[in-house]
């Protein structure tokens, strides 16, 4: 059983290196595999390997490289967001974008934005993102919380509820804003990832990483929340202090891969559920499967957007959307006949 799960994960990778070579060759300007290959092998070295034509090499590297690294980065962030959520919850429908740590996420965005700090340095954006976003997640815990225990009935009430809020302040922040902010905000709210450049990968990447990576080391405590509060308790965890921890790591993550791409909807939701259930719950294996699957997915809606009505773009955000919503749809039908308890409700 575990070498079954560990092919799927080499079958990911594999798949997500192929659509990594697709993406970066496909659009306007066609940019074989070979070219590709013989790029990389001159950069790390291999100068007696003949690189492709200047224009090609411009393009690789500074347009589509950095764009799928992006997607590869907001991807992984969120899959491994998602995963948190529904492993701390019990939870299949919980995620970030679902619970509101996103709109918190988009509340700091547009505060940026709209002050003109954004302007000034793209680093405020990011900041104030991961801001919003752990403001977001506090308020949630604090209202679902009671004498020390967290119910999850609550915890999705208040996700509602701040969302609400949050997107009351960011429509009346909108409404004192000039029009070229508004339009600059609402193009952002879409989600996409054209126009990034490579200040748009490394920015993010050292908080990002390191995030995911000890997102990751709480898997033996999200393993031990499937078995209960009570059972974790008795297990030895303080249990709500790792609720807090990992609450603060996944709106940092969510926050930090939000500020790069915009609000991408149901990656956390899609991706965790889906991969729940091919090789079950050990937050072991699921986490990092979930990591490359949201990579590729994103990746995938990326390229999907690019190709579909080409020249125009239909952006990432859109794509997702589209895709996620049925399938959000078919959890609420499917859990709904279940009862609350299918729910993960106590």
């Amino acid at each position: 059983m575990r070498q079954r799960k560990t092919a799927i994960l080499l079958l990911l990778i594999l798949l997500l290196a192929a659509l990594i070579l697709l993406s970066i060759g496909s659009g306007a300007v066609r940019v074989s595999p070979s070219s590709i290959l013989r790029l990389f092998l001159n950069g790390i070295g291999f100068r007696s390997v003949e690189p492709p034509a200047e224009m090609q090499r411009n393009i690789v590297l500074h347009i589509r490289l950095p764009r799928v690294l992006a997607a590869i980065l907001v991807g992984a962030a969120l899959a491994m967001g998602g995963v948190a959520m529904q492993g701390l919850f019990r939870n299949p429908m919980a995620s970030p974008d679902i619970l509101g740590v996103s709109t918190g996420a988009s509340l700091g965005a547009v505060i940026a934005v709209s002050t003109g700090l954004f302007a000034v340095n793209m680093f405020f954006l990011p900041l104030l993102a991961i801001a919003g976003a752990l403001l977001a997640s506090t308020l949630i815990y604090l209202v679902s919380s009671y004498k020390g225990k967290t119910s999850l009935l609550f915890v999705v009430l208040a996700g509602l509820a701040i969302s609400s809020l949050f997107n009351g302040l960011v429509s009346a922040i909108l409404l004192f804003s000039r029009e070229y902010e508004v339009s600059q905000f609402i193009f952002w709210t879409m989600g996409g990832l054209e126009g990034r450049m490579w200040k748009h990968v490394l920015l993010p990447l050292p908080i990002l990483l390191p995030g995911i990576a000890v997102l990751y080391l709480f898997n033996r405590e999200l393993n031990l929340f499937a078995l209960g509060e009570e059972s974790a308790h008795s297990l030895g965890m303080h249990v709500e202090r790792t609720k807090r921890i990992i609450l603060a790591i996944t709106a940092v993550i969510t926050g930090m891969a939000i500020s790069i791409s915009g609000p991408v909807g149901f990656v956390g939701l899609l991706i965790p559920h889906l991969f729940r259930m091919l090789i079950g719950p050990d937050h072991r294996l699921l986490m990092p499967v979930s990591a490359v699957g949201g990579a590729l997915f994103l990746l995938a809606s990326d390229l999907l957007g690019r190709i579909l009505i080409p020249p125009f773009e239909i952006r990432v955000g859109i794509i997702t959307a589209v895709l996620g919503s049925p399938y959000f749809l078919y959890l609420i039908i499917r859990y709904q006949r279940k009862g609350l308890r299918g729910f993960g409700y106590d």
